[in-house]
């Protein structure tokens, strides 16, 4: 495989890092990311939304009127669906919108979605030594000059606690670690930031 590099910025002096050619310089399967995406969305709904039928609401034990004589249409009970305070007829209930996808399927959506940035020129690696306090000034200022288009992503190691504020704070701007990257963040976000400490555990995980 070629050799796949990335800038360093926000340190002393701008150098360049290789990059795992496996993780950062793989193909872009349109198919797998977007069926990865649609299952990582549905996996955040609740699916808590639920309404009662006519077997939970309170009420209706004996028929409302008499079945023969009145002149009107027969009933069971006043909690039938065309009464008002009635059940719902085909009421919604708990669900799940889990989408299953295969291990292999994520690695590769993950990868290529990383390597889609490489390739584009919207990835660098950040160095979190350079923010000693948290500053978000600091953090705007190295956007700034790095020049590239939001929304920004952030993948910082979670003892990296000054970078990880320095940027949180930001418009438009995500930040994560490497246990909870997920292909839709990546997706979503025009550029991609990930801190020097982070580079090997993002590799890790997408490489185990």
């Amino acid at each position: 495989m070629a050799v796949v590099k990335a800038q360093v910025i926000g340190g002393a002096a701008a150098r360049d890092v290789a990059l795992e050619p496996a993780v950062f310089g793989a193909e872009l399967k349109r198919h797998l990311v977007h069926e990865t995406v649609r299952a990582e969305l549905n996996a955040h709904r609740a699916g808590t939304r639920a309404t009662k039928s006519r077997g939970l609401v309170s009420g209706g034990r004996s028929k409302p009127w008499r079945q023969k004589g009145t002149g009107r249409a027969r009933q069971g009970t006043i909690r039938a669906p065309q009464f008002t305070g009635g059940g719902v007829a085909f009421p919604p209930g708990m669900r799940s919108f889990d989408v299953k996808v295969n291990r292999k399927a994520r690695r590769a959506a993950l990868c290529g979605a990383l390597s889609n940035h490489v390739s584009n020129g919207t990835f660098a690696l950040v160095d979190g030594t350079a923010f000693d306090a948290p500053s978000s000034r600091q953090a705007a200022k190295l956007v700034a000059d790095w020049g590239k288009s939001l929304p920004l992503l952030l993948v910082a190691r979670e003892d990296e606690v000054a970078l990880i504020k320095s940027f949180r704070n930001l418009d438009r701007v995500l930040v994560t670690v490497p246990a909870e990257l997920e292909v839709a963040p990546v997706v979503w976000a025009r550029s991609l930031l990930v801190s020097e400490a982070a580079l090997s555990l993002v590799e890790g995980r997408v490489g185990r």
